[in-house]
Order: C-alpha cells, then structure tokens, then sequence
C-alpha cells in the first residue's frame, strides 16, 4: 500500500494548512488512517486518526479543537485540517494506514508515507 502525502508548508502562526494523503483507490475504504507528527529532536506522537467509514475519529489532546481529520473514500484521501497553528506544531507530518478503525500507537499500522513538513514561524 503507497501513501503519499502532501500539503505542507511555510505558515504563520495563527494560519491553516490542509494536509492530505492520497492511498490506493481499490482498497482505501478498508483501512483507518492515523496522522503522526515527528519535530525535530522528538519523538513520533500520534495526532489524530479516522476509521475507514469516517464515523470514528480520535485526537491527541493538544490538537482537539484546531485539526480536523476526515476522508473521501470515493477520492481515496484522508485530510488533516490544521487551524490556529502554533510554532510548536513544526514537524513533518506522516499518514498511516492499518485495517478499518485507527490506533494511537504507530507500531501498529502497517502502511506509512513519506510525510510533508509544515513549519509555523513566529
């Protein structure tokens, strides 16, 4: 399974960005799709996830509020909205696929893409 994501960018802080990743058309709708973020010096965190009909979503909790995940299945995509940005939501952003419903833990997905990087400036 190919994940591409793109979107990412140079924004200030305060501004949005649409983040978005793009899997395989015939089999998308079976696998929830996770958000992850890595800054640099850091480890990966979890940052929100979606089940593969849309009707579950989970958020890490300093993001609740400001990012909005949700996905088209017909189009094969998953988003992230990124509203309110801060300087500390710098980092590369991955997706990443495993079977129907997301998970907060990486280790447990099965299909990562190459990430996008969005940098807030202050």
């Amino acid at each position: 399974v190919q994940l591409q994501a793109s979107g990412g960018g140079l924004v200030q802080a305060g501004g949005s960005l649409r983040l978005a990743c793009t899997g395989p058309a015939r089999t998308f709708r079976n696998y929830g799709m996770g958000w992850f973020r890595q800054a640099p010096g850091k480890e990966r965190e979890f940052v929100g996830g979606i089940s593969w009909n849309g009707e579950r979503t989970l958020y890490e909790d300093s993001v609740k509020g400001r990012f909005t995940i949700s996905r088209d299945n017909a189009k094969s995509t998953v988003y992230l909205q990124l509203n309110s940005l801060k300087p500390e939501d710098t980092a590369v952003y991955y997706c990443a696929a495993r079977f129907m419903v997301p998970r907060t833990t990486g280790a447990e997905y099965e299909y990562w893409g190459p990430g996008t990087l969005v940098t807030v400036s202050s």
